[in-house]
């Protein structure tokens, strides 16, 4: 027997090389090279000829072209719904992934359950036969008797049973289990997850069909695959958060639809995954008296405000080379931020192990943190207490000035909202309009914010 040709195809860029390298000649990126088995026939589109991608449109001038509001129906679940910007769209592909046992399957069937009692849903597992996925609503308490199963791994029958059925929405559970008779590779390569992908991404862009696939992560949190399965898709989303934790967070990183970075916060309970109404009370520590190091600050998680405690731990180091921790926060941008300190304030810690934490597992990757960090860290100097009731937000810069953060608006209502008397924000950030209950604190410098807080304090 023959032995199979083969190349190396890069998960990133979804380039080809003869040998393997351990840089992709295409991108240049490190170790993404995969060996794959080289497809030989005929064009596989050959055969489907009769299907078609799509017939050819029309060239048209944008004024030509009616700007509409892309119409959404609801997954029943609100939380859910906000990550996708306000619902399900017809014809959307969104790729949902995270760690194994975080609550993917949990929340599809429940959403699926829901839209069942509307509309035509199909569940397509790879993973789990039908009892399991039975045992599981039952488990959950969910009303699936109209839902459609199907546990099947090979596309070609799926997209048979989609175009039989022709349901207003599929669950594809998962992506890597699929493959195509078309390819020779096995389940979950390059070549079976990007082709699968495409196609099913065709038939919802020709049908009409809500599809949404289920992805498997790697060891590093990426979504497993090559890096074209997000591109093709419309939507985004990932499971974020500790399987060890009772709570769950649903971060859209791309959303053809909607805002990026939105985020949906929910409990996993014996029934299931439950929208959290006020994820602020979540992200705050209950102390009965103020501690040091805590600092409440207001961060813009796509169209929601959240107001989360960043705590901040500062002792004397022991070793040569004092320690940065960072948990929820960039780590580089910690190490930064100690050079603003101790360059504009004069304010030292080359002789100090610093660890900084975002309360209840959220990431915060906007540097309107800057100054929530800074002054968590010279509470934790002092070993005083930030004052009662305060809330900052703010960027720091390499000058040590104060830069304004974007919805300051916003972010100042929300703060007001939960009961915050003072907020320490930028100069650009104070409103126009009182905020009702709240005291407006403004700063430009890192000095001054520091010499304000010592006053307040």
């Amino acid at each position: 027997m023959a032995k199979s040709k083969t190349n190396y195809t890069c998960t990133e860029c979804g380039g080809v090389a003869n040998k393997w390298t351990g840089q992709c000649p295409n991108c240049g990126q490190w170790n993404t090279l995969v060996e794959t088995i080289v497809e030989t026939g005929g064009n596989r589109y050959s055969t489907q000829q009769h299907q078609g991608l799509a017939q050819t449109a029309p060239v048209l001038t944008l004024a030509d072209i009616e700007a509409i509001d892309v119409p959404r129906f609801s997954t029943g679940i609100e939380e859910f719904d906000r990550v996708l910007g306000g619902g399900l769209v017809a014809g959307g592909v969104v790729l949902i992934g995270g760690d194994p046992g975080i609550g993917k399957s949990t929340l599809l069937l429940q959403a699926l359950a829901s839209l069942s009692r509307e509309k035509k849903v199909l569940y397509v597992s790879g993973e789990e036969s039908g009892a399991q996925i039975a045992l599981r609503a039952k488990r959950l308490a969910v009303d699936a008797r109209d839902l459609l199963l199907q546990a099947e791994i090979q596309l070609e029958k799926i997209l048979n049973t989609l175009a039989e059925h022709k349901p207003q929405v599929a669950v594809i559970d998962s992506i890597q289990t699929i493959y195509s008779d078309a390819l020779t590779s096995a389940p979950g390569s390059v070549a079976q997850v990007r082709e699968c992908a495409a196609q099913l991404t065709r038939v919802a862009k020709q049908s009409g069909i809500t599809i949404i696939l289920v992805g498997h992560v790697t060891k590093e949190g990426a979504l497993a695959g090559p890096r074209v399965l997000e591109h093709i898709v419309d939507t985004v989303l990932y499971f974020e958060g500790d399987t060890h934790s009772s709570f769950r967070l649903v971060r859209a990183f791309k959303n053809r639809f909607g805002a990026v970075n939105e985020l949906g916060v929910f409990a996993m309970t014996e029934k299931g995954l439950k929208g959290v109404s006020n994820p602020s009370a979540l992200f705050l520590s209950q102390h009965d008296n103020q501690v040091p190091g805590s600092c409440v600050m207001v961060t813009q998680e796509g169209t929601r405000p959240l107001l989360v405690e960043i705590q901040a731990l500062v002792d004397t180091t022991h070793l040569p080379n004092a320690r940065r921790l960072s948990v929820g926060l960039e780590q580089n941008r910690l190490a930064m931020l100690l050079a603003v300190l101790h360059r504009h304030a004069g304010i030292a810690a080359f002789d100090q192990d610093v660890f900084i934490n975002a309360v209840g597992g959220v990431k915060i990757t906007e540097p309107a943190a800057d100054l929530a960090v800074l002054l968590a860290i010279q509470s934790s100097m002092r070993s005083k207490p930030l004052p009662r009731g305060l809330v900052v937000f703010g960027e720091v810069g390499l000058a040590g000035e104060i830069r304004p953060a974007p919805r300051g608006q916003e972010r100042l209502r929300e703060a007001a909202k939960l009961g915050f008397s003072i907020a320490l924000i930028p100069k650009s950030n104070v409103p126009k309009q009182k905020v009702e209950g709240l005291t407006i604190v403004a700063v430009e410098r890192i000095d001054e914010a520091l010499n304000k807080v010592r006053e307040l304090g």
